[in-house]
């Protein structure tokens, strides 16, 4: 589950197909992983078909913990 924030101040909640469409757009200014070490079968890779010269991407947080580990990313764009 991943949630991206906007400058507006709204939120979006949802999985890498949805992170993929609003990155690709140019929408987003910031959003958050987390990261569980469970394997689940298959999945989306989340940086799979993502325009790379869009942003510039930077970790701004980590918050790990014995269950999940939390990334914040602040994306600027080009």
């Amino acid at each position: 589950m991943s949630k991206i924030i906007f400058d507006s101040g709204i939120s979006l909640q949802g999985g890498a197909n949805i992170i993929q469409q609003f990155l690709n757009a140019g929408l987003v200014d910031e959003f958050f992983i987390h990261i569980a070490p469970l394997f689940l079968g298959s999945g989306i890779r989340l940086f799979d078909g993502i325009d790379r010269n869009k942003y510039d991407i930077q970790i701004v947080e980590v918050i790990p913990s014995n269950l999940t580990t939390h990334l914040r990313y602040k994306l600027t764009k080009k």
